[in-house]
């Protein structure tokens, strides 16, 4: 087995029938609520059976976006699917290729007739489309070969940014339209999310963050931090972001990982729950953000952290009878609104997937999803 598939392995194991997480883009920062977010609601985009949800991006109460996978466990069903909200109900949108989508991980937009969509194609090419709500296109870059793999992606407008790893390096994607050009890392590992010129990862024993700096992408020192792995990001400007992971220390022996950034360096940072996972992180862009995961401790509870500067708060939601389980993989923060939407999957007695859409908002505020 070579390192990459140890470390794709390793992935595996540490998020479930894992994608990885989602990539939003900061949003404009809002008026500071009164009180601390709570839970509102769980509700469902009705995937077919053995159905999970990756990533969501919210461009505003009408216009969100998800990503997933529908039959996981069947090889030969299994698909891709992009959802959209349109401020009453949530709807699939399609997608415009013969050869379909597997997993789709990661979601990005640059407006909201311009959103992308990175993951894997069942030719064994990664997979990247490009669409608005009347469906989407496969873009097929120059310079993506088999056996490379794409799990998150960022875009502005006349830019797009993928990354994920080929062979043993790392792998970023640049470009738009009909110019593309890629890069590999010169450390080891994969990278699986991207924001703001910074992309996340691990080395397959410590975490990576490499950094774009006059068009050229290169590793950032970091604390030492053996076992380490990072799976989001989320960047305010040039002076502060956060990067979200964990610490496998062994089989069930996984810690939370936050790291932030001042502008000079990454820094680690505790959190009041020892034991949580850790896989998506969105913000206000005003120094409040918003982590979500996994407590094995309550598993059946939807699981957030709420941090600003040092300070961080656990919020849970109500565990639902029939739920062994409940895995938030990616979460987004809606301007305006002060309201935080989660995305994963849930799993039942019966080890059956379902697909979850958590909102937490501030107590006076009554949230839709």
């Amino acid at each position: 087995m070579t390192r990459r598939s140890q470390r794709r392995a390793l992935s595996l194991i540490l998020a479930t029938s894992v994608a990885w997480s989602q990539v939003t883009p900061a949003a404009h920062a809002d008026p500071r609520p009164g009180t601390i977010e709570a839970w509102q609601q769980s509700t469902s985009v009705r995937l077919q059976p053995d159905g999970s949800l990756f990533d969501v991006l919210a461009l505003s109460s009408s216009d969100v976006w998800a990503v997933g996978q529908q039959e996981i466990w069947d090889v030969w069903k299994n698909r891709g699917t992009i959802r959209h909200w349109n401020g009453a109900g949530w709807a699939e949108v399609p997608v415009r290729d013969a050869t379909a989508a597997g997993n789709l991980r990661g979601l990005a937009a640059a407006g909201a007739s311009d959103v992308w969509a990175v993951g894997d194609g069942h030719d064994g090419l990664p997979y990247l489309a490009h669409g608005d709500v009347a469906g989407f296109d496969r873009v097929r870059p120059q310079g993506l070969r088999a056996g490379d793999w794409l799990g998150g992606v960022d875009a502005k407008s006349g830019r797009v940014v993928a990354v994920g790893s080929r062979e043993d390096n790392g792998l970023i994607l640049t470009g738009q339209g009909n110019s593309w050009t890629t890069q590999e890392t010169k450390e080891e590992g994969a990278l699986y999310a991207v924001a703001g010129g910074f992309a996340v990862g691990d080395t397959g024993d410590k975490p990576l963050i490499v950094h774009n700096s006059g068009g050229s992408w290169k590793s950032m020192p970091l604390p030492s931090i053996p076992g380490g792995y990072l799976r989001d990001v989320q960047v305010d400007n040039s002076k502060r972001a956060v990067a979200v992971g964990g610490v496998y220390r062994g089989p069930g022996d996984i810690s939370p990982l936050v790291l932030t950034w001042n502008g000079k360096r990454w820094r680690e940072q505790r959190l009041p729950d020892a034991g949580a996972r850790l896989y998506g992180v969105t913000g206000d862009g005003k120094g409040r953000y918003w982590m979500a995961g996994y407590d094995p401790s309550r598993p059946a509870e939807p699981f957030m952290v709420r941090c600003e500067k040092s300070s961080c708060e656990t919020i849970r939601g109500r565990a639902n009878e029939g739920r062994s389980s409940v895995r938030l993989q990616a979460v987004t923060y809606l301007a305006g609104k002060s309201t935080v939407w989660a995305v994963g999957h849930a799993v039942d007695t019966a080890d059956r997937y379902t697909d979850v859409v958590e909102s937490f908002a501030p107590k006076s505020t009554t949230a839709k999803s």
